[in-house]
């Protein structure tokens, strides 16, 4: 239905504007190649209240409504289509409390991540999600899409972190999940089906997420590798041997170039993949030795550990401008996905056959611990040939993980970018059973249609 201004006049302040050049500013999130449109209206609520009353309105006026969260989102879950207004939760940004003796914090949806790790360290705690986007991205995003990041080798995803959820149905009911306490197995996981639900289910508000105490400074370990399938081997064999690091990062050739051409770290240019592992154990020293082994017998050309935590937080930098370092060399489509770690090695003998098929670049980095990669393909988007290749190649690399026993995506979600794979990935019961849960939860499909699926 139209998005009308009497409508839109009863929320009052919660409208932040129905300007064309202010409301075009969120009509997408990071991804390409995704649908999108600007949307008719972006409400900034800052309560629970705010967002059950602007739901209310949407669910009786027919419109559709995008939830988001910092817009960093790679899969366009935050993407709209048609005419929709967007929920943005940047405004909800209190972390409510930080618990020392239950270990726990409680957060509205739009505090970034980043504040909430540097809030909890200051009482001694931490919270292990970590994604690249740690600096700019919400939890509330983060709970949406179930992001992953560079602990999770060790730690696992945001889920694992979060305990209960507040959440604002489409039809502006609010509904309380999950517990406080260390146990819990009241009723079904409602809180855990809406976490990676990417706004379909409802609307987050509130964020209660479990807390660690925090670890011993890491000690951190460099790896060089004359190709990427010795660099592969070596991961099969930490993995194998189940040594206990708390990172173990991978980037290959052409992401190290482009990274050292934008921050200058000085990497040589004969090297073909990078290892960085890093360890918090009580006897980090002796994990590291046994690491170090593996990649020599992998055929490493040169292995560095390191315990200066300034050096180790310059590398882990290094790590974190993969992408950004990969954007200065042209148009790019990043891809998600996440084989067993024994596979690897295969996975990326493949990717390397693409590259070459297509007359692509495709830079590969990701989480080598827990077999997620983000094979990242450049091209020129002016050029009609060059995006097919590219879109060819995205395809190839994406159907090569569902053979290889993967997943279609590890870490960044389906969103509009894969909606079209997940039916490939579930079964067609899978798939009936999601769609029956999305309809009763949203029967007049309020919330982001044309994400992950369409509700019939």
């Amino acid at each position: 239905m139209p998005v009308n201004a009497d409508a839109l006049a009863e929320l009052g302040g919660v409208v932040l504007s129905t300007d064309p050049d202010v409301t075009a500013a969120y009509a997408h999130d990071e991804s390409r190649l995704t649908g999108r449109a600007t949307p008719a209206a972006v409400l900034a609520p800052t309560s629970t209240d705010e967002v059950a009353a602007s739901l209310r309105i949407a669910s009786r006026e027919g419109w559709h409504v995008v939830p988001r969260g910092a817009g960093s989102g790679l899969s366009g879950a935050a993407n709209g289509a048609g005419e929709f207004v967007v929920l943005s939760t940047h405004r909800m940004t209190s972390i409510l409390s930080i618990d020392p003796v239950e270990r726990l914090a409680v957060v509205q949806p739009g505090v970034i991540t980043g504040d909430l790790r540097a809030a909890v360290a200051e009482q001694g705690l931490f919270y292990p999600p970590d994604p690249g986007s740690v600096a700019f991205s919400s939890i509330g995003g983060n709970v949406a899409t179930n992001a992953g990041g560079m602990c999770c080798v060790k730690y696992g995803v945001t889920g694992d972190f979060v305990l209960g959820l507040e959440a604002v149905l489409a039809d502006g009911r609010v509904m309380r999940t999950g517990r406080r306490t260390a146990k819990g197995v009241a009723g079904y996981d409602l809180t855990h089906l809406f976490v990676g639900s990417e706004g379909t289910l409802g609307v987050i508000t509130e964020i209660t997420v479990r807390l660690l105490p925090a670890p011993r400074p890491p000690l951190t370990m460099v790896a060089t590798f004359g190709s990427l399938a010795d660099a592969g081997q070596a991961v099969a064999a930490i993995t194998a041997a189940g040594t206990p690091v708390s990172m173990l990062e991978i980037m290959d050739r052409t992401t190290l170039e482009a990274v050292d051409r934008l921050s200058r770290m000085g990497f040589e240019p004969e090297t073909a993949a990078m290892l960085l592992v890093q360890s918090v154990e009580p006897d980090s020293v002796g994990v590291l030795a046994t690491v170090e082994k593996l990649c020599v017998d992998a055929g490493a050309v040169d292995v560095a550990v390191g315990d200066d935590p300034e050096e180790g937080a310059q590398l882990l930098e290094a790590r974190r401008l993969a992408l950004p370092a990969l954007e200065q060399l042209g148009d790019w489509l990043l891809d998600d996905v996440c084989v067993p770690r024994g596979r690897i090695v295969r996975l990326i003998e493949l990717i390397e056959d693409v590259a070459a098929d297509e007359g692509l670049t495709i830079g590969v980095f990701g989480h080598a611990g827990d077999g997620n990669m983000h094979p990242t393909i450049i091209f020129d988007d002016a050029d009609p040939v060059s995006r097919e290749s590219a879109l060819r190649a995205f395809d190839r690399i994406t159907e090569h993980a569902l053979a290889l026993g993967g997943t279609i995506t590890g870490e960044h979600g389906v969103g509009r970018l894969k909606r079209s794979w997940l039916a490939r990935e579930l079964d067609e019961t899978a798939m009936a059973v999601q769609r029956s849960v999305r309809l009763a939860l949203d029967p007049d499909g309020v919330l982001n249609p044309g994400n992950l699926f369409d509700p019939a």
